[in-house]
């Protein structure tokens, strides 16, 4: 018996249209208590781009390479995508594939980490949709996190260098990586990964974040310096959250004597709005203001070996499928690693 008869993606969703964006954003924080003048104020974000978050786009093009793949390699499997905070909703989505027959489905999420946010939130609204089906709906397992993967690390690298490459001649043997994720709270961070693991200060998360830039800086070269950095903050000035924010270590790289700089958003899969915004916009205007020569890789978005890796990611979940007799998938990879050991 096949493990699985579908693939969802699980995605965070985005606006498409200006009327979208506020009840995007009333989605993405309801029962937080954030006042409505807080969610006009991100909004301006989205209408900078005339209210169209990139994230839905790219998702799109992200399946139809799935799709492709899937098909050149004998991957029998309808492929489902669902959001989050905006449609298609994961709800909808699962219970559309409960119409369809679908009983077992093999799902990622676009995130590669571990954390409250970027992993276990996900399994959550993963059993809420599927309560909310009720009694028809599929099982969905959801593929570890895959940080360290060569399919998400080759693009990382490909792209880091593409953009070296963009730098003034002159600029690049001396420009420094800035590994770019997203900040959480210091508590969150300290409580990802199982207890067990002791990962200690900053968790499961921390400890993948260091590990993901130290493969990337590697492949890169050895040669750039580099630094862990953090992005789009959006808690209370009383509340410690991951630091330091990027902004504030490229006004300390130009007080060293730094002259160039390559942003790598290692932290997300897809230039989508916190890419665009916190990234190409501010981060960009920062540097420019101190004079530091600025470029930035891109996410790995369509990279064929990301693309790669989700099948393969989907061929090990279904090997260890098979360990508690669910069957296999065609092509599994031999000697996989256990696809449960990161929850």
């Amino acid at each position: 018996m096949r493990p699985y008869d579908a693939f969802l993606l699980i995605s965070f969703g985005g606006p498409e249209a200006e009327d979208d964006v506020i009840p995007f954003l009333e989605n993405v924080t309801r029962g937080r208590g954030i006042p409505r003048e807080r969610l006009a104020e991100v909004g301006e974000h989205y209408f900078l781009f005339g209210g169209v978050s990139p994230i839905n786009g790219q998702c799109r093009d992200l399946l139809a390479s799935i799709r492709a793949d899937f098909t050149e390699h004998d991957v029998d499997l309808p492929v489902y995508w669902g959001n989050r905070f905006w449609a298609p909703m994961l709800t909808d989505t699962v219970r559309k594939m409960a119409e369809d027959g679908v009983r077992r489905a093999v799902a990622l999420s676009t995130s590669a980490y571990s954390n409250y946010s970027s992993h276990r939130a996900y399994l959550d609204d993963i059993e809420r949709a599927r309560a909310e089906v009720g009694p028809g709906a599929p099982e969905i397992e959801l593929i570890r996190p895959f940080f360290d993967h060569p399919g998400f690390i080759g693009p990382l690298v490909d792209h880091t260098v593409q953009a070296l490459e963009r730098l003034p001649e002159e600029k690049r043997a001396g420009a420094r990586l800035l590994f770019s994720a997203h900040s959480v709270p210091i508590a969150m961070a300290d409580a990802s990964g199982a207890p067990e693991q002791g990962y200690g200060a900053g968790g499961a998360y921390v400890a993948q974040l260091e590990e993901a830039a130290r493969l990337v800086a590697e492949r890169v070269g050895g040669e750039h310096r580099y630094d862990l950095v953090y992005q789009s903050r959006s808690g209370p000035p009383s509340q410690p959250w991951l630091e330091p924010d990027i902004n504030d270590r490229l006004e300390e790289l130009a007080e060293e004597g730094t002259e160039a700089v390559v942003v790598v958003p290692y932290g997300f899969v897809s230039d989508h709005m916190e890419v665009k915004y916190d990234l190409d916009n501010e981060a960009r205007e920062t540097a420019e203001k101190l004079g530091l020569a600025f470029e930035r890789a891109l996410s790995p978005g369509t990279h064929p070996a990301f693309v790669r890796m989700v099948r393969e990611l989907v061929a090990e979940r279904a090997q260890g499928a098979e360990r508690v007799g669910l069957g296999t998938l065609p092509g599994c990879p031999e000697g996989s690693a256990d696809c449960c050991a990161q929850r």
